[in-house]
């Protein structure tokens, strides 16, 4: 109560007193907010002599200028242990919360290795929960920044169920909302099953490092003396692994990435990807195609520049660039439409598909069909890699599951056969008969079940052997079943391909096609899910 208009009372309003009460407080707060956003500087200090920002810093970097709306912020373990007694920092080593990127909305969490090492804890993870939750709920992307030591040793058995309530979200959160996973530190042990279950998984050479075990323990049971970097580094999983989607040489460049592939996806399932203007493009003729890829079968050509010349302004996000290089993924645009596009890449080992290009491929796949984003296949496969080492590596299974991605996905489905598609592979790169809805071809297109010389050696192999002249007549032989069953009209003739086209036309007939499709519908059998053969 407090004196009012001719003395009278009025109700609900502070007395002098309260009034000073109420400024203290408001300072207080104010200095102890200070007090949890600036941290503990000289912590903050190693963390940058390592050649790392600090997680709110990673937070600027990431997000438009002030977007970030923070959630628990006072939030603080209440565990009891070594090493943690009567230390009980506010966020437990995690800012979390949501801003936008572009202007589009995001949930992001930040581990912050100034705090017990980023280690993950149950007040730790119970954040980190809450922030996919609330990605899922509002059908928002959601971007973790894993800078972590692991499990909290103290907090024993709770910190291992935090993990398992992360990974079961994930699991949760995949087709519905994009997940992408950064390292920027170390992501050891159970942790590393995080960046594993994400869509696209980014790390920094040299400050990144991921595995199950460490090297002591490598040692401790094999003997082994290995580096952090040799490993679980950067380069290990760009290149060997395939568990990273993309690999940078620092924070900055990194971060900006990320969000270059934010503007190329959709915030989730059941919206479209970001359109940008039309640009178009279902009349620009482009008569450098037919110079960009030689008309020779066997020459090789860099899949990437055919790739420029198709999409808008030559820009396109590449995952996987360095595991798997003979296959090709990349999410574009073509007229203002994000599209997701799958190549050989003649270049490196002729294009031939093995079980690691797959594989790459199959999971691209799948992630477009998951999020609505249509397929665009650039054809020019010699097959499948021989070989014992590609056999008992399961080469059959991995292209199963590329040829399973492809027979699955609903997105509309263009293929462009640019030069040779031999046997089985030519199958399953989105071939008519596995369900592409548009299937075109250059002059140039060679679709059989393997070259012509190859066809000669064993349909012929008593005649050449018994003939005085064996490479005239195997040229001679070779010809004649190139120009009876390889010549450009021979699959159109059949209805395995809807047009030859014009190089030139490339561009044009693509964006075409997108625009008949865009409104494509299926419903597939009543199932709950297929046994897809990993």
């Amino acid at each position: 109560m407090t004196a009012g208009v001719n003395g009278r009372r009025i109700d609900g309003l502070p007395d002098r007193a309260s009034a000073r009460s109420m400024r203290l407080l408001r300072e207080e707060h104010r200095l102890l907010r200070r007090q949890i956003v600036e941290g503990r500087p000289e912590a903050a200090d190693r963390q940058r002599a390592l050649g790392k920002h600090t997680a709110r810093e990673r937070l600027a970097l990431l997000l438009d200028e002030d977007s970030f709306t923070e959630i628990e912020p006072y939030r603080r373990h209440q565990a009891r242990g070594p090493k943690v007694d009567g230390d009980r920092p506010y966020t437990d080593g995690v800012i979390a919360g949501s801003g936008t990127i572009d202007g589009r909305r995001v949930f992001v969490y930040a581990q912050d290795f100034t705090v017990f090492g980023g280690s993950l804890g149950a007040a730790h993870a119970a954040k980190i929960h809450k922030v996919m939750d609330l990605a899922i709920a509002t059908g928002s992307p959601v971007i973790g920044l894993n800078d972590s030591g692991g499990a909290r040793i103290q907090e024993g058995v709770l910190a291992l169920d935090g993990y398992g309530g992360i990974f079961r979200r994930e699991v949760e959160a995949s087709g519905v909302v994009p997940q992408i996973s950064v390292v920027l530190g170390p992501c050891a042990g159970g942790a590393a099953y995080s960046p594993a279950l994400a869509d696209f998984t980014f790390m920094v050479r040299g400050t990144a490092r991921m595995y199950l075990t460490g090297p002591d323990v490598v040692e401790a049971v094999s003997g082994e003396r290995v580096s952090h970097d040799e490993l679980g580094g950067a380069e290990v999983h760009g290149e060997r692994s395939g568990l990273v989607t993309v690999v940078h040489e620092d924070e900055e460049s990194c971060l900006a990435d990320v969000r270059y592939l934010v503007s190329l996806l959709p915030s989730n399932n059941l919206e479209p990807a970001p359109r940008t203007p039309p640009r178009g493009a279902a009349t620009d003729d482009r008569p450098r195609f037919a110079e960009l890829v030689p008309v020779e079968p066997n020459r090789p050509y860099d899949i990437k520049a055919v790739l420029e010349e198709l999409v808008d302004d030559g820009d396109f996000f590449e995952p996987h660039e360095l595991w798997a290089p003979n296959v090709v993924c990349a999410l574009a645009r073509i007229d203002g439409e994000v599209v997701g596009v799958v190549g050989n890449q003649p270049s490196v080992l002729a294009g031939v598909l093995d079980r690691a290009a797959a594989q790459k491929a199959a999971r691209f796949v799948r992630f477009c069909d998951a999020f609505g984003i249509p397929l665009v296949t650039l054809v020019d496969v010699p097959g499948f890699l021989p070989g014992a080492e590609q056999e008992h590596a399961g080469i059959i299974r991995h292209g199963a599951q590329l040829l399973y991605a492809y027979c699955e996905a609903t997105v509309p489905r263009i293929q462009v056969i640019l030069r040779k598609a031999y046997g089985g592979a030519y199958i399953v790169m989105d071939s008519r008969s596995i369900g592409t809805d548009l299937s075109l071809a250059w002059p140039t297109n060679e679709i059989a079940v393997m070259g012509a010389e190859g066809a000669v050696n064993v349909l012929f192999r008593r005649e050449l052997a018994a003939s005085a002249e064996p490479e005239r007549l195997r040229r001679e032989l070779a010809a004649d079943y190139a120009e009876r069953f390889m010549h450009p009209q021979y699959a159109a003739e059949r209805g395995l391909v809807d047009d030859v086209i014009d190089p030139a036309q490339t561009r044009s007939a693509v964006a075409r096609g997108l625009a008949m499709l865009r409104d494509k519908r299926t419903a597939g059998p009543r199932r709950k899910h297929g046994n897809m053969p990993l």
